[in-house]
């Protein structure tokens, strides 16, 4: 059978294990030369043997582990143990292996591991226990910070930044959002963004942007207007782009928008000057023209 040579931590059965499923006669494995934690269990689901990568994540926890039940490792949650104690007897039973996600208390926080349970069989095909193999650990506290810090750099943007989930329903507001709306994070969050803060002539457009963005199409400098709370027209440059779970999963839209108001009053002034100039051309009471850098006539007034 396919054995996981392990090194006995003071609770095991001996140094060899065998893990259910797979025959290939007098072919080991050596778990200590397999960087992920692995640990195994009999048939009541206690502990027998883990490799030093599993102890390590033991000692994370300050765990001992010596005849300990799977489902009753320190700090696991009473829904944890009703999870762990319902995948082992399926796994006892001889169904397909399970994975889920255990959460552990520890002094710095708290430890996060990816757990995965298969039956372990002898060689006659009996199951004898199970292989339990941690597919990852991550420090919880670490992800809260990174998590703080890419929330504290929307509120703290220098441009309107927003967010709708796949209803189009406003979930992230930040700060320069409310400032140049007029609207606090209060007042819009849960509510239909465009149907509730897009103008009418403009809400199929918009709506457009971010059902594209919904099917994974981002859009880049799409132009539209908006008004106020005080019923104030504000000009915006937005970048529309699509929000995935950590799994891929398209769980929203991400907004960028730019105040391009004054720009556009910028432009219009610059129009307007340019009409005037070429009116007064147009009406001088004097013979005006003009040419190019090749001498060819480009202006001839009236």
């Amino acid at each position: 059978s396919l054995s996981l040579a392990v090194k006995s931590r003071g609770c095991g059965r001996g140094p060899t294990m065998p893990i259910g499923g797979l025959q290939a006669a007098g072919f080991d494995i050596n778990a200590e030369a397999i960087n992920l934690p692995i640990l195994l269990t009999n048939r009541a689901g206690t502990i027998t043997d883990f490799n030093s990568s599993m102890k390590q994540f033991f000692d994370g926890i300050s765990a001992n582990v010596e005849g300990l039940s799977l489902n009753k490792l320190p700090g696991l949650s009473k829904d944890g143990q009703a999870l762990v104690d319902e995948a082992v007897r399926d796994t006892l039973a001889g169904q397909p292996s399970r994975s889920f996600d255990l959460i552990f208390p520890t002094q710095s926080g708290s430890i996060s591991v990816l757990l995965s349970l298969s039956s372990r069989r002898d060689e006659n095909g009996k199951i004898v226990g199970v292989v339990g193999v941690g597919h990852e650990t991550v420090e919880k506290a670490e992800l809260t910070r990174v998590a703080n810090d890419l929330q504290l750099l929307i509120e703290t943007a220098n441009a309107p930044i927003f967010g709708i989930d796949t209803n189009g329903f406003v979930n992230e507001w930040n700060r320069k959002a409310a400032a140049i709306t007029g609207f606090s994070r209060e007042e819009v969050m849960g509510k239909d963004l465009v149907r509730r803060f897009i103008t009418p002539e403009y809400q199929d457009s918009v709506g457009e942007v971010l059902h594209k963005a919904l099917q994974g199409e981002e859009t880049a400098n799409f132009e539209f207007p908006l008004y106020t709370k005080d019923g104030e027209r504000v000009e915006v440059l937005l970048n529309a782009t699509t929000r995935r779970s950590a799994t891929g999963a398209i769980v929203g839209v991400v907004g960028v928008g730019q105040n391009i108001t004054e720009l556009k009053r910028g432009q219009a002034e610059l129009t307007r000057v340019a009409n005037d100039l070429q009116l007064l051309i147009e009406t001088a009471n004097a013979p005006i023209f003009g040419i190019n850098a090749e001498g060819r006539v480009n202006e001839w007034n009236r």
